[in-house]
């Protein structure tokens, strides 16, 4: 029995600006999905781009890892899901899996995220605020989700 919860996913279509070349989604055009869709689904949950500004801080995505698996292109339909794969326990950091995978079921590409939150005025990580924990704690976990150490100086942040 696999341990993923309900995905979360948004319907997607690449558009010419994704395109590269030889007429497939490129790079840039993925990793630019990815922030939308984290994004999207911060906003519909109470923290939108404003309400990041409002407070102080925002995130931060210190590794991609874009793992090619199959060919998406112009206008082909698909699926954009957005997974949690690792989180601190304070929430100072976490990993975000967004799988793109095309109407037939294949799966084109995966895009794995690490971040955290960035205090813009301090300009260091700090803790998660308990509302945004919620969010992500709600996020369905992939398959290997791991509990990830703090980055935090203080082991009181877990």
């Amino acid at each position: 029995m696999s341990n993923v919860q309900a995905t979360l996913a948004f319907p997607f279509r690449p558009q010419w600006s994704d395109m590269d070349q030889n007429g497939h989604m490129r790079t840039a055009g993925y990793l630019s999905a990815a922030e939308n869709s984290r994004m999207l689904y911060f906003s519909e949950s109470g923290f939108s781009a404003g309400e990041f500004a409002r407070r102080g801080f925002g995130p931060v995505i210190q590794t991609d890892t874009l793992s090619y698996r199959s060919e998406l292109r112009l206008l082909e339909p698909a699926e954009l899901s957005l997974h949690l794969a690792g989180l601190s326990g304070d929430g100072a950091r976490f990993i975000m899996r967004n799988t793109f995978t095309r109407a037939d079921g294949v799966v084109a590409a995966t895009v794995t995220s690490t971040g955290g939150w960035l205090d813009l005025a301090g300009r260091r990580l700090i803790a998660a605020p308990e509302d945004l924990m919620t969010l992500l704690r709600a996020l369905p976990r992939t398959d290997d989700f791991a509990e990830l150490p703090s980055p935090l100086r203080s082991s009181a942040n877990g």
